[in-house]
């Protein structure tokens, strides 16, 4: 198969070996792989592939159509429209896939879309429902709404009649993440005034801290997903924390084990995906690349100020 690899911390597209589904897996021919932050700390050395999953070949979400499946594969069959969150591998021709991981692609969804769907919807569900438990009604600060789990993460909050407040840098794309359903569209300087929040979706990291803090309301909770600002705070008071009863939680989804994968997995069948059959979430792409092209497809990725996914398409 052709492949894109990481070698010296730069990209090639070439040729890699097929890979073979074992047991319980199902090998996939892949038609669109989205971008996501991690694939670029990846491919600099600072985000290596969980055990299992391919070490040189980046990618953290796809779709396509089911090639093949291994022995004991009982969920799926050859042609199906599937995506997946994976742990690696996605931009390649062919992919293997843990079957409980896989989701069925709806109608409503092309294969660019597709592409860039299973990453940052499943992130955004997971941090806000599973993890922190955002509850219709409640007020919740999504910062880097912008993004694709931010774009995610504005449509499942407003969907569960939460009020949304979204941060944004660029001006230029307010009325975008406004129409996904965020209530208040706001500069990052100035969140803490649109506040308080029962929730705070933290996407962007350091030059937040500690405004976090002081644009909680009592009980709130604060969920940690994205540090591509800075990971590192310098200083915050645990005396704010404790006169807020606040609560700080942080996760990342890529290197969890199979059984918390196929959970959540499960949750986006259940919850997520009739309304995406339904037309209610949508997947904003800012760009289109072929997989060939990765390096200029990176090099949007990493130039910002967009909306929604860069996709990588195999035809």
């Amino acid at each position: 198969m052709q492949a894109v690899t990481i070698a010296d911390k730069a990209l090639t597209w070439g040729s890699a070996p097929d890979p073979t589904p074992g047991i319980g897996e199902v090998l996939v021919r892949v038609r669109a792989a989205g971008i996501n932050s991690a694939d670029r700390l990846q491919v600099l050395g600072f985000y290596p592939a969980p055990p299992g999953s391919p070490a040189d070949i980046p990618g953290l979400e796809l779709a396509g159509s089911v090639e093949a499946v291994g022995p004991g594969v009982t969920q799926w069959s050859e042609g199906d429209r599937v995506m997946a969150v994976v742990g690696g591998g996605a931009m390649a021709e062919l992919a293997v896939v843990h079957e409980r991981h896989l989701l069925p692609v709806p109608s409503t969804l092309s294969w660019e879309q597709a592409g860039g769907f299973a990453e940052t919807y499943t992130t955004a569900h997971d941090a806000l429902f599973t993890q922190v438990g955002l509850s219709m009604g409640e007020r919740v600060c999504i910062h880097g709404a912008a993004g694709g789990v931010g774009t995610s993460a504005v449509q499942l909050a407003a969907a569960a009649g939460c009020v949304v407040t979204a941060t944004v840098r660029n001006p230029s794309l307010h009325d975008a993440v406004h129409a996904l359903g965020a209530s208040v569209v706001v500069d990052p300087s100035d969140f803490v005034d649109a506040g308080p929040f029962d929730v705070v979706l933290e996407l962007v990291g350091a030059p937040n801290w500690p405004d976090n803090i002081t644009a909680l309301a009592p009980w709130g909770r604060i969920m940690i997903i994205g540090v591509g600002a800075g990971p590192k705070v310098s200083e915050f008071s645990l005396v704010d924390l404790m006169q807020k009863r606040a609560t700080i939680r942080a996760s990342t989804l890529r290197a969890r084990p199979l059984e918390e994968k196929a959970a959540a997995a499960q949750a986006m069948i259940r919850h997520v995906l009739p309304g995406v059959a339904a037309g209610s979430f949508t997947v904003p792409i800012e760009a289109t690349f072929p997989m060939s092209s990765v390096d200029a497809a990176f090099g949007r990725f990493a130039a910002g100020g967009k909306l929604g996914k860069i996709v990588l398409t195999l035809d």
